[in-house]
């Protein structure tokens, strides 16, 4: 096996650990309410509806084990990787992130346009490679962002949309160590997108493991630089529902359109 293969190979068995503790974590007992509190005013039952799909009703069998990796994540969020990204946008200036942005964008027009012709979304192909073009000669690898400005703007697809198009439903609910939220389907295009980048896309173009480590620590800082959620700052006690909902419709939307 190459040197390349038995990285890969060691990631995976070191996310398949890290997934056993926390659902060995996640299915312990939780210990019962030992409040005596008033009973309700009124009963879920005379209210809701089995007949009704509510849009807060999301398949999550799982939901001990979720919640607890979504605490997980807070914490590693918390301490570890905001404090890595401050201290990325404390040295970087404000253009040079853009900059890099761009260029990590632009590398990941790999997954869109291969996407989009798994759909037969050839306008949306078409699009997606006149865009990787123009950015890359005229944009400077990248960097920059002419395509835009040409009326060519960015078509993001990924597998679990693929699969969505035809017609796999979302499967139960998953909260993913360090990603998020996901579910079945969302986590299984992840898997295949990640797969076809690293061995027949851009990373596997390559040939240097180092150049491929960067690549994929930039890209990690980067993404986690643009997203401006931060975990338990909603000022919901139900932020766990919320996101799941949010999450759920969201990629319901990414899917239709």
């Amino acid at each position: 096996m190459t040197t390349k293969g038995n990285k890969t190979m060691r990631l995976i068995l070191m996310a398949l650990a890290l997934l056993g503790i926390l659902f060995v974590t996640g299915c312990s007992t939780t210990p019962k309410q030992q409040i005596n509190l008033e009973p309700p005013q009124h009963r879920a039952e005379d209210i809701i509806k089995k007949s009704v799909d509510y849009p807060v009703d999301v398949h999550d069998p799982m939901e001990g084990f979720n919640r607890r990796v979504y605490t997980f994540n807070y914490y590693f969020d918390k301490f570890l990787y905001l404090p890595v990204v401050k201290t990325y946008e404390f040295i970087m200036p404000d253009y040079v992130e853009k900059r890099i942005s761009n260029f990590v964008d632009n590398v990941f027009e790999f997954n869109n346009f291969t996407n989009n012709l798994l759909q037969l979304k050839f306008k949306q192909t078409g699009i997606t490679l006149a865009r990787f073009l123009v950015n890359t000669t005229v944009g400077i690898a990248g960097m920059w962002d002419p395509a835009t400005g040409l009326d060519l703007p960015r078509q993001s697809e990924d597998f679990g949309q693929t699969l969505g198009h035809y017609g796999v439903g979302n499967g139960p609910f998953i909260v993913l160590p360090i990603l998020g939220p996901s579910n079945l389907r969302d986590t299984t295009g992840l898997a295949a997108d990640v797969a076809a980048f690293s061995y027949v896309g851009p990373q596997d173009w390559v040939d240097d493991n180092d150049v491929t480590l960067i690549f994929n620590g930039v890209t990690a800082i980067d993404k986690r630089h643009r997203e401006s959620f931060r975990y338990y700052q909603t000022g919901s006690p139900f932020e766990y529902d919320m996101i799941r909902m949010l999450y759920t419709t969201k990629r319901e939307m990414e899917i239709a359109k």
